[in-house]
């Protein structure tokens, strides 16, 4: 009986990581489609990225919802020329929800001239109908490293 309840215990051990492994994929997979479709803007791709709840604070204070920036992304009012994590980290507080933190190098065109920044982030991903949707993000430039 002790075995059993030990390769039972395993079994819910091992079925819980392999489930937070597929989870982990499915976000970062459309975070990376959430990049791609920033860099090369469509109404429609946007659309089916960002949640209809989208909340995304820019690193100059400037917040946006779903509608205003996509609109400034697919008019070209911003336009995102590279987009390099330094580090990206995951936790999983609900089945449902993902924070990605880290660092990110960005580059971009905006309407006040070109931004080059390291930023430090906290992203939110929620999984709606399932399918993983880009919820919320917020942002601060951080200062360059010292050496």
């Amino acid at each position: 009986m002790k075995t059993l309840l030990t390769s039972l215990a395993l079994l819910f051990v091992l079925n819980a990581h392999a489930e937070e492994n597929t989870r982990l994929a499915n976000v970062k997979a459309a975070d990376a489609a959430r990049i791609i479709a920033m860099k090369s803007p469509t109404s429609d791709a946007l659309h089916i990225i960002f949640s209809d709840d989208l909340r995304y604070a820019h690193s100059n204070g400037v917040v946006d919802t779903k509608a205003s920036f996509i609109d400034i992304l697919t008019t070209g009012k911003t336009k995102y020329v590279s987009y390099d994590y330094e580090e990206q980290n995951f936790t999983f507080p609900a089945p449902s929800l993902a924070l990605m933190s880290g660092r990110a190098h960005v580059k971009a065109l905006t309407a006040t001239g070109e931004m080059d920044a390291v930023l430090g982030f906290l992203a939110v991903w929620r999984e709606e109908k399932g399918q993983w949707r880009f919820l919320s993000w917020q942002s601060c430039k951080l200062p360059p490293a010292t050496k």
